[in-house]
């Protein structure tokens, strides 16, 4: 018991913001808004019949009252129509850093999305391209020089993917154009931030020299596409970054029956990074929806467990387009394939709980110091998941049946004591009367005392 208290009081305890460097307070600009947000991904192309920001724009009020805090826009730039993949081509394959997709309408809708986003509350981030752009792209023609080459002088094609080239960041005029054109999305159009893909293929000081460049315009949030564990120095950058690492981990536990302390062995890990930086948890994403199945496909029964952590743990909350129906087909990637709404969101409530929570209740603020999280001990180690955050008073207990039976267990730790008040059913329970549950499959359990 006490070697579990004290790895989460080293691991998952939160450093605060007032105990940084200079650079570190330069990095926390974005305020109090980052430590409650959660994350939408919004998928233009797929999200309606048009396809465009104009029919995206009035989805915008239903996703505020889901709790939605900030939208990622896929990226929104043109794409490259040499080697495209399909018939529409790949988001990710730019022609143009400064221009628009006319797929998705024009600058000034655009501009108007975000001002209508802001006007209701939300943040707006965008998907930055840095490490490659499409054979076509502008600078190919204006600045074939800032492309990494193959030995016979052609342009050099990302690993794996036919459809983009590389750019060579030891070309620091390069570096200066790729600034610029990021510096244009926060003058022109008022972004709050980015989700930069592949951050880990572009060398860390490129970020190092970007961000305080991009944030002479504003403070923006920054999430990175890398896992801290692997890539460790990028996370004293981005203010988020991925938990792939987790992500994998999770659907070998349930495909392949893996053992659950393996799972809490890699949470520690992951709180042993301390919380300069953040971490996304997810279920699903435009990738992984599309290569490599629906959440369903990949977490069967304890896919709403797996959501409920993915709200609750240390971090920040992120979702894809079509979560709250649910979405139980792969979109296709390069070509139209609409998200089949129904005006039924069958999950909409259980979003806005768990959203809405992680907003108002002190005990889930991710990168604060006061937060300290604990992992409980049960008579159900192998099966449950269950774990305590608290913030002063506020206490947030969340127990998750992350087996495929019903599981009868008790938990045996001091660290949960006291009334509390079931999130979804309302109902109140008094933990000082006795510490046992009964869970069916899928079961999962969030109490705030």
């Amino acid at each position: 018991m006490k070697k579990l208290i004290l790895l989460a009081l080293i691991g998952i305890g939160i450093i605060s913001c007032t105990t940084q460097n200079a650079t570190k307070n330069m990095m926390d600009l974005p305020k109090d808004w980052k430590h409650t947000t959660n994350i939408y991904e919004v998928n233009v192309r797929q999200y309606t019949q048009e396809g465009t920001f104009k029919a995206f724009e009035k989805e915008m009020p239903r996703l505020k009252s889901m709790g939605v805090r900030t939208l990622w826009f896929m990226p929104i730039t043109p794409i490259a129509q040499e080697n495209k993949k399909g018939s529409l081509g790949s988001p990710y394959a730019a022609s143009d850093y400064t221009s628009i997709n006319p797929e998705f309408g024009t600058l000034n809708d655009f501009i108007h999305l975000v001002n209508e986003a802001h006007r209701l509350g939300f943040k707006v981030i965008i998907d930055w391209v840095a490490n490659h752009t499409g054979w076509d792209h502008v600078w190919t023609k204006t600045h074939p020089e800032f492309y990494l080459k193959d030995p016979d002088g052609g342009f050099h094609r990302a690993s794996g993917m036919d459809d983009i080239i590389e750019l060579d960041y030891k070309n620091q005029e390069m570096r200066l154009a790729m600034i610029d054109a990021m510096k244009y999305w926060v003058k022109e159009t008022n972004i709050d931030g980015f989700r930069c893909d592949l951050a880990s293929w572009v060398e860390v000081d490129f970020w190092q020299q970007a961000r305080p460049e991009v944030e002479k315009v504003k403070p923006l949030f920054w999430l990175g596409e890398f896992d801290e564990l692997e890539s460790p120095e990028y996370g004293k950058v981005f203010d988020a970054s991925y938990s792939w690492k987790w992500m994998h981990k999770s659907a070998d536990y349930f495909q392949k029956n893996e053992p659950l302390q393996e799972l809490k062995d890699l949470l520690r890990k992951y709180s042993e990074i301390g919380d300069n930086s953040m971490r996304a948890w997810f279920t699903t994403n435009h990738d992984e929806n599309s290569w490599n199945g629906t959440e369903y496909e990949k977490y069967g029964v304890i896919t709403k467990p797996m959501a409920v952590f993915s709200a609750t743990w240390n971090g920040v909350p992120l979702l894809y387009s079509g979560q709250e129906l649910p979405n139980m087909k792969r979109l296709e990637f390069f070509e139209k394939d609409t998200i089949k709404w129904t005006n039924n969101y069958q999950v909409a409530d259980f979003y806005k709980t768990l959203l809405n929570l992680k907003a108002s209740n002190p005990a889930l603020r991710g990168g604060d110091s006061n937060v300290v999280t604990y992992l409980l001990n049960t008579t159900a180690n192998d099966k449950i998941l269950a774990y305590i955050r608290k913030n002063g008073n506020n206490e947030v207990l969340v127990v998750l049946n992350m087996s495929k039976e019903h599981v009868d267990f008790t938990i045996e730790d001091e660290n949960l004591s006291g009334s509390f008040k079931n999130v979804f059913d309302k109902t109140k329970r008094n933990f000082n009367d006795g510490k046992g549950f009964n869970f069916s499959v899928s079961d999962y359990a969030v109490f705030e005392k």
